[in-house]
């Protein structure tokens, strides 16, 4: 799926401000909002979360359908063009109505999806209604738990005569912001034009080899012509579909990004797509870009913030990016979903390396909100299994040319060892499809919660092992030479698989401004400890490469007793002020190379 830009053939109208809004209070869904405009409407911004725009607990903690509302017009002299209705992201679920009329049904809060308006707009005025659920269950990607708790507070049975408000049980640790987090827009297109581009780049000696397929909707010709940033134009080529060279390709590097721009025509339509030339590889022990052993050094991070929640934000997106070049990072895991399209594409010109991850997290009966009594096996009671290929799809089908984008996570701590034998069953069919679906044929991994580990026959299906460790925390909290023994014992394992492995979350809360002369949990003092502590083992081993911290910055969660208005394993806080952790990490990441940093020494 293209994003949606403006140029010579297409129009791009933006619906993002202010919207009429109304909480559906009912138990049931109330189709009778979208037959006329919202009575008693309130104001709510879009693209953000709702949750934290108004105050009060009917909005922080909303449970079901909420309604959306916006009148629109479209300009007489674009009506006789095909006229696009995109969404970049609805949490959780969406159906969408033009003048009362249901015109598509969507799935899933972290992807984009569209509709084309023509049949169904009139020359005047529109009104635009969506109707947005926020409930997760046992079968959404993320995953709730329908038996009730949290995994902040566990299971507690009611009392009799007592009755808890509804409310979401998420089985996830991030709070679930939820309504039209992403930009809603207008696009046209002639009648006949590009549907999708797609390019797979390939590295010779001195140049470079683009595959490329355009697909098309229509009749006409296409051609392509490839522009370097100088904007002077480098391959050309014709046919939707086939192959043109870059000669003296200057390659896309992690912290040193180049951009080329294809430039694709098909009768009256017009599409540029920038995308940078790489390439990508695990080779034994070693992840390789272009042909050089890379170390990740970086964050799980969150779509988080205050008053937005889980709303894009771009000035956030420029300065979260502007902190990690200072402190050193070369990288981040979209932890736990696809990100926006924007984020993506401001990656791809900084030249920060992606791991992309679906919103596959909760996928787990034995952890959590879910856990309790004997152990269930998961992959028999979540019903999430058709849901978790179309967004695999979705995800790579939305990113495969994005060159910032070096492996994709199918999914966050998942139960792999209560029934190894039913996760395997599970997930390798997933992970076949991740390699069939990209064109570029990036490494594909899980990333694994902390477990019995012995027992896992999912993992080292993978093609990099991405562990969640937390040793000195949640595992022999406060004594750290015993979370070293422990770490030493399970590197020593995983080593023995001749893969490379990395760490994708790893950390300790740390409140801002707590501080101790004797470290303990919780200051700040504690958190470097714990850091220094896992990085004396974690260097020792050359299979070892990469670091990504657990978590970039505080975030918010669902109330519970093990946060503390939210978790605070961040590096920085969450309105992005750096702890003394950060500082620790300033030093260590400037002094790590991105190549070559587990390489012997001549």
């Amino acid at each position: 799926m293209l994003y949606p830009r403006l140029n010579s053939s297409r129009a791009l109208i933006d619906l993002s401000g202010i919207w009429d809004f109304q909480l559906d209070k009912s138990d049931t869904f109330t189709e009778a909002f979208a037959c006329s405009p919202l009575e008693n409407a309130i104001t709510i911004a879009v693209p953000a979360s709702y949750n934290d725009q108004k105050e009060g607990e009917d909005f922080r903690d909303h449970y079901g359908w909420v309604w959306y509302q916006k009148f629109f017009s479209v300009p007489a002299c674009l009506l006789s063009e095909r006229i696009v209705l995109r969404f970049g992201a609805v949490t959780q679920s969406a159906r969408v109505y033009i003048n009362g009329k249901l015109i598509c049904k969507h799935k899933g809060g972290f992807l984009p999806f569209e509709v084309e308006l023509n049949e169904h707009i009139s020359p005047e005025e529109n009104r635009l209604t969506v109707a947005v659920d926020n409930r997760v269950n046992h079968s959404t990607l993320p995953v709730g738990s329908e038996a009730g708790g949290n995994m902040l507070s566990g299971l507690i049975p009611d009392m009799p005569g007592v009755t808890p408000k509804k409310q979401n049980y998420p089985n996830f640790d991030f709070f679930n912001y939820c309504g039209i987090t992403r930009p809603v827009k207008i696009y046209t297109t002639p009648k006949n034009y590009i549907k999708d581009i797609t390019l797979i780049p390939s590295v010779g000696e001195n140049s470079a080899t683009v595959s490329y397929i355009v697909d098309t909707v229509g009749n006409g010709n296409v051609h392509l012509l490839v522009r370097n940033e100088a904007g002077k134009v480098v391959a050309e080529a014709d046919g939707s579909e086939g192959s043109f060279i870059i000669p003296d390709v200057i390659l896309w590097q992690p912290g040193n990004a180049y951009l080329y721009t294809a430039e694709v025509r098909f009768g009256e339509d017009t599409y540029s797509e920038p995308f940078g030339v790489r390439t990508v590889e695990v080779r034994g022990k070693e992840f390789l870009i272009n042909g050089n052993p890379f170390y990740f050094k970086g964050f799980g991070k969150h779509e988080d913030s205050n008053f937005r929640g889980r709303g894009i934000d771009e000035v956030l997106n420029v300065k979260d990016l502007s902190l990690m070049n200072w402190i050193g990072a070369n990288s981040f895991r979209t932890s736990h979903y696809p990100y926006s399209e924007e984020m993506m594409l401001l990656c791809d010109r900084e030249g920060i390396v992606v791991i992309d991850e679906t919103p596959a997290v909760g996928v787990n009966m034995n952890f959590g909100a879910a856990a309790g009594g004997e152990p269930k096996d998961t992959y028999k009671i979540l019903q999430t299994r058709e849901h978790h290929e179309e967004v695999i799809r979705d995800m790579i089908c939305r990113d495969k040319n994005r060159a910032c984008v070096v492996m994709w996570s199918i999914a966050n701590e998942s139960d792999t060892t209560a029934f190894p034998d039913s996760a395997a069953a599970y997930y390798k069919p997933l992970y076949d499809l991740a390699h069939c679906c990209d064109p570029q044929n990036r490494p594909v991994t899980i990333v694994g919660v902390q477990n019995e580990f012995v027992k896992d026959k999912t993992l080292p299906l993978t093609d990099v092992i991405c562990l969640n460790r937390y040793y000195g925390w949640y595992v022999y909290g406060g004594d750290l030479k015993a979370a070293q023994q422990a770490l030493s014992l399970e590197l020593d394992y995983w080593e023995k698989l001749g893969k490379p492995l990395m760490f994708t979350e790893y950390g300790a809360d740390t409140v801002a401004g707590f501080h101790a002369t004797t470290p303990v949990m919780f200051t700040e003092e504690y958190q470097v400890d714990f850091y220094e502590a896992i990085h004396e083992v974690t260097d020792r081993y050359d299979f070892f490469i990469g670091e990504q911290v657990w978590n970039f910055a505080d975030f918010a969660t669902i109330q519970g007793i093990m946060r503390v208005v939210g978790n605070k394993k961040g590096l920085f806080t969450r309105d992005r002020q750096p702890k003394l952790a950060a500082h620790y990490f300033k030093e260590r990441w400037h002094n790590i190379p991105d190549f070559g940093y587990k390489q012997p020494k001549s």
